[in-house]
């Protein structure tokens, strides 16, 4: 009796190999764990775990979770998606898997004042503007307080948002970066992408490795300085890169308030400060800021 011939496997997914293919996307492969922890993950460094996984809910709560329970500072959480990643004002972040980079960091910074600790998403910002500007040769702008602005079309378009939050003593910074994002995947009009931008380089792992780097850097000059953003220079490479300074705004503020005025600087506190018609000058610490476009004469 003949025996049955077993097929030969190769060990690749998709040749021979039982299951499905864990990705499909050639253009968006998945981020490599051990490359990622073997690079950023260096004695005396910021970083001390760097973890990827497939989906979540949410890296920043995630993150705050293990926060709770004590967990060290320099915990990074990437997801290759997330199902109920959250913005400003509890608004939804979601993209396809591996179309952008979905991170949270966990920070516990020693010898700075808790009130300082408001700086930590405009050092996200920087660090982020900075790294994209250099490594993927795209001119990014900060728009007061926390997203990431580009030009795409003569029209500004956001790519990126921050999320700060308190847990476990700790703060845990959550960055959403919209990399091969294409059109007809954009969640709203005003979105875009680094693709979308012309970005000389989309390749995911480049980036973050790049991002995290800087943001490492110029985290220890911040605490050296113990948060003060102007002797870590902080405050400086913010105003270069803020969007929203000299323009006309209008600031949804809480209890479905409204300022009206131009943004004319951003205080020592990080608060946006805004004139107003009768020359009043008024310093906003939380509210949701629109640009508002000069009338055509």
């Amino acid at each position: 009796m003949t025996e049955p011939v077993t097929p030969r496997r190769s060990g690749l997914r998709g040749f021979g190999h039982a299951g499905p293919s864990p990705w499909t996307d050639l253009d968006r492969p998945p981020l490599d764990t051990a490359a990622l922890r073997h690079d950023l993950m260096v004695p005396g460094g910021l970083w001390t775990s760097v973890d990827v996984v497939t989906e979540t809910g949410s890296t920043n709560s995630d993150l705050a979770a293990r926060a709770r329970e004590g967990a060290p500072q320099g915990a990074v959480l990437v997801a290759e998606q997330q199902n109920a990643g959250r913005g400003r004002l509890e608004r939804q972040w979601t993209a396809p898997a591996r179309s952008g980079l979905f991170l949270s960091v966990l920070l516990r910074p020693d010898g700075v004042p808790v009130e300082r600790y408001g700086w930590l998403p405009i050092l996200v910002g920087v660090a982020a503007a900075s790294t994209l500007n250099r490594v993927a040769e795209v001119e990014v702008g900060l728009k007061w307080p926390n997203d990431l602005q580009v030009e795409i079309a003569g029209a500004e378009r956001k790519i990126g948002g921050i999320l700060t939050e308190l847990s476990g003593g700790a703060v845990v910074a959550g960055l959403g970066l919209n990399v091969s994002l294409r059109e007809a995947e954009l969640p709203v009009p005003t979105a875009g992408s680094l693709a979308l931008a012309g970005a000389a380089v989309t390749d995911r792992s480049i980036l973050l490795r790049a991002l995290l780097r800087e943001f490492a850097g110029l985290y220890e000059e911040w605490t050296a300085a113990a948060g003060d953003p102007q002797a870590s220079g902080l405050l400086p490479a913010y105003l270069d890169r803020c969007t929203t300074l000299g323009r006309q705004v209008r600031v949804h503020l809480p209890g479905d308030r409204e300022l009206l005025g131009e943004a004319v600087a951003v205080d020592g506190d990080g608060r946006l400060v805004v004139r107003t018609p009768d020359g009043a000058r008024r310093a906003v610490g939380a509210g949701d800021v629109v640009h508002v476009r000069p009338e055509a004469r």
